[in-house]
């Protein structure tokens, strides 16, 4: 019995301390803006189920979104931006696994606001490139608040933007990621 005690206390304790430092969120918030600077139209973008990682002691993150979680103000680009220009039924996801560089900048212990770069990969339509960003890490309250902008050229992605629309919609999207994280818990 002392051994069944000892091992169920040994797993406790080693999942607490695997959870210990990592944020977590499913509600982060993706807002991208790929409106062509002349145009009258906006071709903007909000997904707010994004999931998102981040291992303070490393500065090791990663984020995932689900392609057709993207809100538009009109139906009509939410079925073009599904259907022909992330084919999201063939590359249903996002994601970006990278890293805060200077992550011992960063004090998580004390409430403060940290400028931080991010280096990492960003796949999306099934491409995978180098990304890099400036962002800013809050400390609040125990919960992490993260911020960044990313932009992304279709071109480098294999997005193709028909000609017949290439006056409204812009030949990169701004990215712009807003997370707020909190402790993973030990299961």
């Amino acid at each position: 019995m002392k051994k069944i005690f000892l091992l169920a206390s040994f797993i406790t304790i080693y999942s607490m301390c695997i959870a210990q430092g990592k944020f977590f969120t499913k509600t982060g918030k993706i807002e991208f803006d790929a409106s062509a600077a002349k145009s009258p139209e906006y071709i903007k973008a909000v997904n707010k189920s994004t999931t998102m990682v981040l291992d303070s002691k490393t500065g090791d993150m990663q984020f995932l979104v689900l392609m057709k979680g993207f809100e538009f103000p009109k139906a009509l680009m939410q079925e073009h931006f599904n259907e022909n220009y992330v084919e999201s039924t063939k590359y249903p996801k996002a994601d970006f696994k990278g890293k805060i560089t200077d992550n011992t900048a960063v004090n998580y212990s004390k409430d403060g606001t940290y400028k931080v770069k991010v280096k990492g990969k960003l796949t999306m339509h099934g491409v995978t490139k180098d990304a890099e960003s400036d962002g800013v890490i809050t400390i609040k309250a125990g919960k992490i608040i993260a911020n960044a902008t990313i932009v992304a050229i279709f071109a480098d992605y294999k997005i193709a933007i028909p000609g017949v629309v290439s006056d409204k919609v812009g030949k990169s999207a701004k990215i712009n990621i807003n997370c707020t994280l909190e402790p993973l818990k030990g299961k």
